[in-house]
C-alpha cells in the first residue's frame, strides 16, 4: 500500500504534535493516506515487546515514519519488516538519544539520568520541562511549549517511565544500516534535545540516504512549519516512486 504513511509520535506528548503535519500532507496529496499510531502503553522497556505491539497494529506494506522516539521505533520496525516496508522517514530522531563511545552527538548520559530521576520524583514537572526542551530554538518557545503540554494525553506514569527507559537505551544504527528501502531523516539546527551535529554523523553512517537539516528550527519543527516539512516529505515520497 504505497499510498499509506503511518506516523509514530515522540515520547510523552501524544499524537497532537503530528496532526498539523498529517493534515498538510493530506492537503498536498489527496491519494496519500496518513495515519498517526499512538505509542504502546507498556510497563516494559524491552524493545522487542514494543515492536511486537506495533507490528500487530500497523498495516503491512506502508511507509513508516515518526518524530523523535517514534522515528527510532519506526526505524527498528522498518528493519524488522524489510521488503514489507515501503520506506522510512524520521523527524528530529537521533539513532542514539544518549551519547556513548560509538555515537557522540547525543544527550550526555549524566543529563539523561538526571532527567530520568527527575521524572521518577515529579512526572508533571519533568514533562513540563520536556515540553520546554522540545520548543527550545523556536521563534516563540514558551507558547510552543504550552501548546505541546496542553495537548498531551494522560498517559499512565508507569508507561511513560518505560518509554523513557526505552529511549535511553535505544541504538538504531544497525537497523538503519539493515533497512534497504528509501530513507529520509530530517534534523533541526537549534534542537535542544538532538544535537544538529547528529545529522553529519548520520551522513557518515548512511552516505546513500537523504538527510536534511532545517537550520532555524527546534525539536518540534513539525509544529513550527508543518507545511514546509510536508513539502519535503512529499518530495521524498515522489522521488522514491510513490506515484
Amino acid at each position: 500500500m504505497r499510498n499509506r504513511l503511518i506516523l509514530l509520535p515522540g515520547w510523552g506528548l501524544g499524537i497532537s504534535p503530528l496532526e498539523p503535519l498529517a493534515a498538510a500532507l493530506q492537503g498536498l496529496d489527496e491519494h496519500l493516506r496518513v495515519e498517526i499510531e499512538p505509542l504502546p502503553e507498556l510497563e516494559s522497556s524491552d524493545l522487542e515487546e514494543w515492536l511486537d505491539e506495533l507490528d500487530s497494529t500497523i498495516p503491512q506494506d506502508a511507509w513508516l515514519g515518526g518524530w523523535s522516539l517514534g522515528g527510532m521505533l519506526a526505524s527498528e520496525l522498518a528493519a524488522r519488516r524489510g521488503d514489507r516496508c515501503c520506506g522510512l522517514l524520521t523527524l528530529a530522531s537521533n539513532p542514539c538519544f544518549v551519547a556513548w563511545a560509538g555515537w557522540s552527538n547525543a544527550m550526555h548520559e549524566n543529563d539523561f539520568n538526571a532527567f530520568l530521576n527527575g521524572f521518577r520524583l515529579d512526572p508533571g514537572a519533568t514533562l513540563k520541562r520536556f515540553s520546554l526542551l522540545c520548543s527550545q530554538g523556536s521563534a516563540d518557545p514558551r507558547s510552543l511549549a504550552r501548546l505541546l503540554l496542553a495537548a498531551a494525553p494522560k498517559t499512565p506514569v508507569a508507561a511513560l517511565l518505560s518509554g523513557l527507559q526505552l529511549l535511553g537505551g535505544l541504538n538504531t544504527r544497525q537497523a538503519l544500516l539493515d533497512f534497504q528501502g528509501p530513507q529520509l531523516h530530517l534534523f533541526a539546527g537549534l534542537d535542544g534535545l538532538v544535537p544538529a551535529e547528529a545529522a553529519g554523523e548520520l551522513v557518515t553512517l548512511l552516505p546513500d540516504v537523504e538527510i536534511g537539516l532545517i537550520e532555524q528550527a527546534s525539536h518540534a519543527f513539525l509544529l513550527e512549519d508543518p507545511h514546509g516539512v510536508a513539502g519535503a516529505i512529499q518530495a521524498f515520497l515522489h522521488e522514491s516512486g510513490d506515484d
